[in-house]
């Protein structure tokens, strides 16, 4: 494919998706004559994506979380007091006439102070109540009671507002995701007659018969071909040969996409081509639990993501040992599942913080320290919720990259941070859990470590880990006080 076509493909792309963020589901004419028509299947997505838009704002606007009794409240837990003291009781032409006024003061007085100070109130209180009340025990009696039970509904109501306000964050991010994969994979999908012909025919010439051809460009303007063909009776062709044809026809190096079958036999088959990364890693770890024994609270995980990158998760979950290893590997589970089906990053983690927020009563966390690499571009995002510091070895220098943010199961909203750099051949990253960092001596941390990864010249991302693993533990002096886990990636250029 020319330069030419590759260039207009693209502004179509770009063009198709301005008309479809500012809504208009209309043929729109192009430069050059060509017109763009909206697919009604994202007209139909968009109105789904609106309904759940305003079942999220009706979440939102529902009763808010609060701390402190309103006036409406204390009103009705007075009301509820002297219903069962004062009804009966031979001075309520007075309390609850002339002097109405001085016996709410007088609730009201009794609640804050049970509010700020908890049961136990102090003498003065207790002066006042049995100076205005010929029932003061029993008044005091109810009084705590009726404001126990009321603590108890604003605590329910509190964790439903709670929850309402969790379900409105999935609800909107499920909202968006919807509507940007909708518009990405439509936008994304182009037809190409010509290329398809060409395709066509140099599968004929082997004896494999084309079904059909799908294409798309990415909008970092990478390309992907999905064909489904079948063989001639009695014959089968190696994937890796279909793919050298594709590649030819495109004129771009592409390679099967992982996990696809080796042969193509006598049934259809749909291979999915994508093109080649420039870059590929290699990594390792090395890990210890706390008191040197086996089993360590931290977890990690390495997986391919979509769009040719790859993904290395590192958790730490609360405290050490059994407990928090199933904490962490819950987390980096449940992340890896998301992303793996295509979820953006902070949504995944938004989501995941959401369900452990809500899910349970006490509060345990864990942090998420990911590292995804696109081995197209060579870029590397960090994003972290009370992770570590990260350190990033170029070429004749480290940089340390950190986080400020809380870990994923303490708040409803979460804020993670986000960096990206760029690596070159030769780069590696090197991500620890805090048992490393505070196994160092306190202020120096950052520094020894990074003098530890610039003074080692070993190339092998395991033999890398091991050897800051075993600097750390030397440093220290003593048996581990945390799990500790050291993870190295290393990237190399392909086009060497």
């Amino acid at each position: 494919i020319g330069s030419g076509l590759v260039g207009s493909e693209m502004c179509i792309r770009d063009r198709y998706i301005d008309v479809l963020e500012r809504g208009y589901f209309v043929m729109e004419e192009l430069n050059g004559g060509r017109t763009v028509q909206v697919n009604p299947y994202v007209i139909q997505m968009d109105k789904f994506v609106h309904s759940l838009e305003k079942l999220t704002k009706v979440f939102v606007q529902l009763e808010k979380k609060h701390d402190l009794f309103t006036k409406t409240e204390m009103e009705e837990m007075y009301e509820k007091v002297h219903e069962k003291v004062c009804s009966n009781c031979v001075n309520k032409e007075v309390c609850l006439g002339q002097e109405a006024f001085l016996t709410y003061q007088m609730a009201h007085e009794i609640f804050c102070t049970i509010e700020e100070y908890g049961v136990e109130l102090n003498t003065e209180v207790k002066r006042k109540i049995q100076k205005r009340c010929m029932q003061a025990p029993r008044f005091l009696r109810t009084a705590l009671e009726v404001f126990k039970g009321a603590r108890q509904n604003l605590m329910w109501n509190n964790k439903m507002a709670q929850n309402r306000e969790g379900c409105a964050v999935q609800l909107d991010a499920f909202a968006q995701m919807i509507q940007h994969a909708t518009r990405e994979l439509d936008a994304s999908i182009f037809a190409d007659e010509h290329l398809e012909k060409k395709i066509r025919g140099r599968f004929s010439k082997i004896g494999v018969r084309l079904l059909s051809t799908v294409f798309f460009v990415t909008e970092d303007g990478k390309y992907e071909v999905h064909v489904t063909a079948k063989c001639a009776k009695g014959q089968c062709v190696s994937t890796k040969e279909l793919v050298q044809i594709i590649s030819e026809c495109v004129g771009r190096k592409m390679v099967a996409d992982r996990d696809e079958r080796q042969v193509l036999g006598e049934t259809y088959y749909t291979i999915t081509c994508v093109e080649g990364p420039r870059f590929h890693t290699l990594q390792g770890i090395a890990k210890i639990g706390k008191g040197c024994h086996k089993i360590s609270g931290d977890s990690f995980s390495m997986m391919e993501m979509p769009g040719g990158r790859k993904g290395l998760i590192l958790s730490d979950g609360m405290g050490a040992g059994e407990d928090a290893f199933k904490e962490s590997a819950m987390v980096v589970e449940m992340l890896e599942e998301l992303l793996a089906a295509g979820f953006p990053k902070e949504t995944a983690i938004q989501m995941l913080n959401t369900a452990l927020v809500m899910g349970r009563e006490e509060v345990r966390f864990s942090t998420i320290d990911m590292s995804v690499f696109d081995l197209y571009s060579g870029k590397c995002e960090f994003v972290k919720a009370g992770a570590s510091t990260t350190f990033v070895k170029f070429s004749g220098k480290v940089e340390t990259i950190k986080s400020t943010s809380l870990p994923i199961g303490v708040l409803p909203k979460l804020e993670v941070d986000r960096v990206v750099r760029s690596l070159c051949d030769g780069d590696f990253v090197v991500m620890v859990t805090d048992g490393v960092l505070d196994a160092l001596p306190v202020g120096e941390q950052e520094v020894i470590m990074k003098m530890i990864i610039d003074g080692t010249s070993i190339t092998n991302p395991k033999e890398m880990a091991h050897h800051i693993l075993e600097q750390v533990l030397e440093c220290s002096g003593e048996i581990p006080l945390d799990d500790m886990t050291v993870m190295v990636v290393g990237m190399w250029s392909l086009e060497k």
